[in-house]
């Protein structure tokens, strides 16, 4: 691969002897006269120099700044500083130290491993750059690496020679400009090494060739110094080439992560493309590190793949990091989120089956404190967005409600979209927020939760209160409930008392206005009751056409509800019936009580049929109008205590004052009535202690049923 490079990175150098002969006829002039004046003027002139190598160091490092990186620029100042300060100590020391003073030297241990990586085995010998025809500066640009740092390593020990010699006693700054040279062709190997780094995921290949010569490199350096000093002092501290070559390989994973953020992202549908260019980016790369990078480094004994890994893994951090404190509203979080959890998280996100696990496992992608503080931005936004979700199916309903838009039957039953709509909202978000982590799929369980419980009750007040109220939107809303309650709880078992209370209440609510309409209707009708009217009328076929016509709409409603509703309405029309019938507002006597007792008889058991063809299963209820009946008709007076005592144990709950009332009906004597009210008596006390004072659960009848005071009913039966 040719170099991008068409200038050396710096001063060409030749051959040491010739690298302190080039001297301009200043520096010459300067250094003559520098013999000749005394001490004093000497202290100026080495000022003077160090000031001109400051300017020269400026030019050259210009040149070389038109061709390193700008992240290669942070290695060029801190090469410089460490020149400057091993230069100022020189400057400083050279003059006044004397003869007595010890000068460092570059160990050996490093060109010996330079000269074995470049010809293994074969003994090391002194370097004669002049011999080999290129200067560092070509050899850097032909990306002749190792012959390159070979070359420095041995301008870098003369260098070192000559000052311990005092060649440069008289005239500091040449030894500063020969130490610039080498310093700034070791800033230019590293800016090529750098360089190499860059090019090797472009789309250009990967030059194999180049890799192995920078592995190469690295190596002689380690094996020279394991464990190299770092004392700030530019002639004796190794360059640390692995180091350079670490932070070059995260530079270059850093660039390729930015590649898909060009563009600024707008919403969440640019988020969500900006994501995937991203995953496929990293995806890409790593592959051709597998395949090809580490192969190539592979072959001159120098792994790369775990650095590589590691290296992509931190900038993804840092890119999602960016990407999260710039994130807004709710979906952007959370594609944020399932990127980081389900897509770079994923087992085959690397795409290739037998990439290397690295050997300690990678940080989490995320530190803990950003992932806690996306879930919670994430969950604040997604409150907000839940109660606006359940604001719209409230408009959307009332929107139908305006538009008198009936629900429809779908497999026999009403329907409306509003169990579908709320089912979608809470099973959807929940599974969304499972696929992030268990804490956050609990958390939007808790906040949908809480939501359905505030938006029941708007709903049912709001649905009250409209004009859409009927029998079929009724019906349509408690089967609604019944589903969302059904679904959620057996979706979501650890949730029932809070998802379970709103929607029961809103159904027995719903229920309730059901039956109310009805009995409203009903009520007038049993009026006729022990009338004379309802002795010579068929009073109970409008009402019972009524009954009929409620139950067809019931058929559309879920059977347990629709069920529950049915027998409530029977126990309404026995109970309405017997009610009436112990608050008689016309009394019979003799005869016309006797037809009274046939027309209830005959009604208890056209009741009866009825509500048994509609499906009815509160059979319990068909003896209590009949035994009211037998005890108005008997003829034969020692049969009434047996017909009281059927009534009694039948309906647990009946009182001494509906005794009362229906003796008062039947108008025996006094002594009579004392005796079956003293039986009755004992009978209501037997069944009190053996139910416990209350009636079978759900069987309440002739508690509701309200009857004149116990004096007043004694005082007529007497």
């Amino acid at each position: 691969m040719s170099s991008p490079r068409t200038e050396t990175p710096g001063p060409e150098l030749q051959s040491p002897r010739k690298a302190e002969e080039l001297q301009t006829p200043a520096h010459s002039s300067r250094r003559t006269g520098s013999r000749k004046e005394p001490s004093g003027h000497r202290v100026d002139g080495t000022r003077l120099g160090l000031g001109t190598l400051k300017q020269a160091f400026s030019r050259a490092s210009q040149r070389v700044s038109t061709q390193v990186s700008k992240e290669d620029a942070g290695l060029l100042r801190r090469s410089s500083c460490s020149l400057f300060r091993s230069l100022r100590r020189a400057l400083d020391e050279g003059p006044a130290a004397g003869h007595s003073q010890a000068t460092p030297e570059v160990p050996s241990e490093v060109t010996n491993a330079v000269s074995q990586q470049a010809s293994p085995g074969a003994a090391s010998e002194e370097l004669k750059p002049e011999a080999e025809g290129k200067s560092v500066a070509d050899l850097i640009t032909e990306r002749q690496l190792l012959a390159a740092l070979e070359q420095l390593l041995h301008l870098e020990t003369r260098l070192v020679a000559d000052k311990a010699s005092r060649t440069f006693e008289q005239d500091p700054t040449a030894f500063a400009r020969r130490a610039m040279d080498v310093c700034l062709h070791y800033d230019g190997l590293a800016a090529e090494i750098g360089a190499i780094v860059r090019e090797t995921l472009g789309a250009e290949g990967v030059d194999a060739a180049a890799l192995a010569e920078l592995a190469r490199v690295v190596r002689a350096e380690e094996e020279a110094h394991p464990a190299p000093p770092d004392d700030g002092d530019f002639l004796r501290t190794p360059r640390r080439w692995r180091q350079h070559w670490e932070e070059a390989v995260r530079r270059s994973a850093q660039e390729r992560v930015r590649q898909p953020g060009t563009r600024e992202a707008e919403g969440a549908s640019g988020l969500a493309q900006l994501l995937a260019e991203l995953g496929g980016l990293v995806r890409r790369d790593l592959q051709k590190v597998w395949q090809e990078v580490q192969p190539a480094y592979s072959a001159a004994g120098f792994p790369a793949w775990e650095v590589y890994l590691r290296a992509f893994h931190g900038a993804v951090a840092q890119r999602l990091q960016e990407l999260a404190r710039d994130a807004r509203g709710c979906e952007q979080l959370y594609l944020l989120l399932d990127w980081a959890a389900n897509v770079y998280g994923s087992p085959d996100f690397l795409g290739a089956p037998g990439l290397a696990l690295p050997a300690e496992p990678l940080p989490p992608l995320l530190a803990p404190d950003v992932w806690a503080r996306l879930e919670s931005d994430y969950t604040s936004f997604l409150e907000a967005k839940i109660a606006s979700c359940f604001d719209r199916i409230l408009q959307l309903e009332q929107s139908r409600w305006a538009a008198a838009e009936g629900p429809e039957v779908l497999q026999g039953l009403y329907r409306v979209p509003l169990s579908m709509d709320v089912h979608m909202l809470v099973a959807e978000h929940v599974k969304a927020a499972g696929a992030i982590s268990a804490e956050l799929e609990a958390t939007t369980l808790r906040i949908c939760t809480r939501a359905l419980g505030l938006f029941v009750p708007r709903f049912e007040k709001a649905f009250l209160a409209s004009e859409a109220v009927s029998d079929p939107h009724l019906g349509a809303y408690i089967n609604a409930c019944e589903e969302l309650r059904t679904s959620l709880l057996s979706r979501f078992p650890g949730t029932q008392e809070e998802l379970e209370k709103p929607l029961v209440a809103a159904t027995c609510s719903f229920q309730k206005h059901l039956l109310w309409g009805l009995q409203r209707d009903l009520q007038p009708l049993f009026r006729a009751v022990w009338t004379r009217g309802w002795l010579a009328g068929d009073w109970l076929r409008p009402l019972m056409d009524k009954v009929v016509v409620f139950a067809g709409h019931l058929q559309h409603v879920a059977r347990p509800r629709a069920q529950e509703a049915l027998q409530e309405v029977h126990r309404f029309v026995v109970r309405e019936y017997l009610a009436q019938a112990l608050r008689p507002r016309e009394r019979f006597r003799g005869t016309e009580r006797m037809r009274g007792s046939q027309k209830m008889s005959q009604d208890a058991q056209a009741i009866g049929d009825t509500f048994q063809g509609l499906g009815s299963e509160a059979t319990w209820l068909d003896q209590a109008i009949q035994c009211v009946a037998e005890i108005l008709g008997e003829t034969y007076k020692d049969d009434i205590q047996r017909h009281l005592e059927t009534l009694i144990r039948s309906y647990p709950d009946i009182r001494q004052d509906h005794v009362l009332a229906i003796l008062a009906l039947r108008r025996l004597g006094r002594r009579r009535n004392q005796h079956l009210l003293q039986h009755a008596q004992d009978l209501l006390r037997a069944a009190a202690g053996a139910a416990g004072a209350e009636a079978p659960r759900g069987r309440v009848l002739f508690e509701e049923i309200k009857v004149p005071s116990a004096m007043a009913v004694l005082i007529t039966c007497v």
